[in-house]
């Protein structure tokens, strides 16, 4: 079992930052791809960033490239999600997500969840 913890969510005007941290805990973090989402009302979960076990391969959705950038720790157990340049469509809960999905845009690919972590941004 993985255990994921999502913080740093919160309200931020169009143009802030925000950096998310996605804390884990169980089995070897070191193996696990991992991976930040987003939902937001009345769509579907959208695949944000994912990074490979050793940090050396990133993958985004076009929209947020060159905004957002996600990093990994694994001497802390830890999967962060740095936010620059934020607008109001950024706006949804993220959760990050665990696992060895293959496609890694694919959210049921994924074998862990955190709770999400609310990201609100005002225009």
């Amino acid at each position: 079992q993985v255990q994921l913890v999502e913080s740093g969510g919160g309200l931020v005007q169009a143009g802030g930052s925000l950096r998310l941290s996605c804390a884990t805990s169980g089995r070897t973090f070191r193996s696990e791809y991992m991976g930040w989402f987003r939902q937001a009302p009345g769509k579907d979960r959208e695949f944000v960033a994912g990074i490979s076990w050793s940090g050396g391969s990133t993958k985004y959705v076009d929209s947020v490239k060159g905004r957002f950038t996600i990093s990994r720790d694994n001497a802390k157990n830890t999967v962060h999600l740095q936010m620059n340049g934020l607008k109001p469509e950024d706006t949804a809960v993220y959760y990050c997500a665990a696992g060895d999905p293959g496609l890694e845009y694919i959210w049921d690919l994924y074998d862990f969840w955190g709770q999400g972590t609310q990201v609100t941004v005002s225009s």
